[in-house]
């Protein structure tokens, strides 16, 4: 049995004892955490069921886990606060016990870079030359030009582009540098897997060995940090140990350094400490150029024509994922309907695309547009939406309206602020900040936010 039978059969043995209301307030939200030999760990939700059971009911657990089970154990009570501060501390202990450890034979070093992603075919303009020129000089000078380097912008501008572009820069003129690509999930995942590990001293090791024996670190998505404080404090140990060795870290995220303000404050300073660059959404000629330049390494490269390009850049204007993903349906539907065409004019590519573009939230999507729909779906009007009342009938469409125009613009926390009766910016990343979260667990919200999408 594994341990939610034995959890059942024990609940089952001491139902009787209670009456259904109070059985259900006292046992309803509690589980086995540990069951081993000496000892059984049951995991309630709140300090005071924590304190009556142990005082009233130990006993009745006791010989109920003895009768399933046939083991007589002592039984304890954790709350989730106790059990994460427990597996911490396993996981410090671990971590800080490598220290002195010889690195394990099994232990092979890989870097994580693309070779397929350089500075030769990242495509300049006004919108990324900055970051670009930035880039390269890190990468000319890793540690001693801008530490750390910390790239922000909307996803599929070429954050992690540049990056790898980086990274492959520094390993090629130079085989002896250590350079590591990762994302702040992955290094979260190996944090928090050191303590569940069998062999954790081991884990830990190598954990360290990865993350502080390098030359450069280069973490994509920092803003994944904001909920996981535990993590952010052995990044934060890792920072200041690289940092202090002179060794490049390059940072990415979606938001500025001053907008993550849900990492820990000590964190997000030495985030500012080097450059913050920004990369904003393609113009219209950087667009072009992007265009014709992924048309070279695709069998129709010489058959489209400027029109077509035009027209590809016209309407997908937010980032260059949204373009890639234009060009792969072109390059399908040639395939499928004219695989001999001669050449790719303006009425083949409106064939070709027309139904895309419809179904792409970015082209006709503005903040005006996105804030008369939710209004009308939440019967309000589009001044009482930007208006200051906070009751929750009106602020919760508020926050779903933020969050529409961030995702659906590429418009600035600042301006979507602006255009909500002046608000700060901070206000438009806590509402997005909350409606994500409540996506997670909340069915009908994504019913309204698809229905509201599919309005727009």
């Amino acid at each position: 049995m594994d341990n939610m039978d034995i959890w059942e059969k024990v609940l089952d043995i001491i139902r009787g004892n209670f009456q259904p209301v109070s059985f259900s307030t006292w046992f309803s939200n509690t589980k086995i955490y540990k069951l081993s030999d000496d000892k059984v760990s049951l995991l309630v939700p709140m300090a005071l069921h924590k304190k009556y059971l142990s005082q009233n009911h130990k006993d009745l657990l006791m010989d109920a886990f003895a009768e399933v089970t046939g083991i007589e154990r002592p039984v304890e009570f954790l709350l989730k606060s106790e059990i994460e501060d427990e597996q911490q501390t396993l996981i410090e202990n671990a971590v800080n016990n490598s220290l002195d450890m010889n690195i394990s034979n099994n232990y092979v070093f890989e870097s994580n870079l693309n070779a397929n992603l350089n500075f030769d075919n990242f495509v300049v303009g006004d919108t990324n030359k900055f970051a670009r020129t930035a880039a390269f000089a890190v990468a000319q000078n890793p540690g001693k030009t801008y530490n750390p380097l910390f790239i922000y912008g909307k996803s599929g501008l070429g954050k992690t582009h540049l990056m790898h572009a980086i990274g492959n820069y520094i390993v090629e003129n130079d085989k002896s540098m250590k350079v590591l690509y990762t994302t702040s999930d992955e290094f979260r995942k190996e944090y928090t897997g050191i303590a569940s590990s069998d062999n954790s001293m081991e884990v830990a090791n190598q954990f360290k060995e990865k993350y502080r024996n390098i030359d450069v670190l280069i973490i994509d998505d920092i803003q994944y940090l904001v909920d996981a404080k535990k993590t952010q404090e052995e990044f934060f140990h890792t920072f200041n140990e690289l940092h202090g060795k002179n060794k490049q870290i390059i940072i990415s995220s979606d938001r500025s350094p001053d907008d993550l303000k849900q990492l820990e404050s000590r964190l997000s300073s030495r985030l500012a400490w080097g450059l913050p660059v920004d990369i904003y959404p393609p113009d219209f000629e950087l667009r072009c150029r992007i265009i014709k330049d992924k048309l070279k390494y695709t069998s129709i490269k010489d058959k489209v024509s400027d029109d077509a390009v035009e027209y590809i850049a016209n309407n997908f204007d937010i980032d260059v994922r949204s373009i890639e993903g234009a060009i792969n349906r072109l390059l399908a539907y040639t395939s499928m309907t004219s695989p001999d065409v001669g050449l790719i004019d303006l009425e083949f590519t409106d064939e070709a695309l027309k139904d895309y573009v419809k179904k792409n939230p970015y082209v006709t999507n503005d903040i005006i547009s996105i804030q008369k729909v939710v209004a009308d779906y939440y019967n309000i009007t589009v001044e009482v939406l930007k208006g200051k009342k906070r009751s929750a009938n009106i602020a919760y469409p508020r926050m779903v309206a933020m969050y529409l125009c961030r995702a659906l613009t590429d418009q600035s926390f600042p301006r979507i602020g602006l255009e909500f009766g002046g608000r700060d910016h901070s206000t438009v990343i806590h509402a997005c900040d909350k409606i994500e979260e409540d996506l997670k667990n909340n069915g009908q919200l994504k019913e309204i936010i698809n229905e509201i999408k599919s309005k727009l």
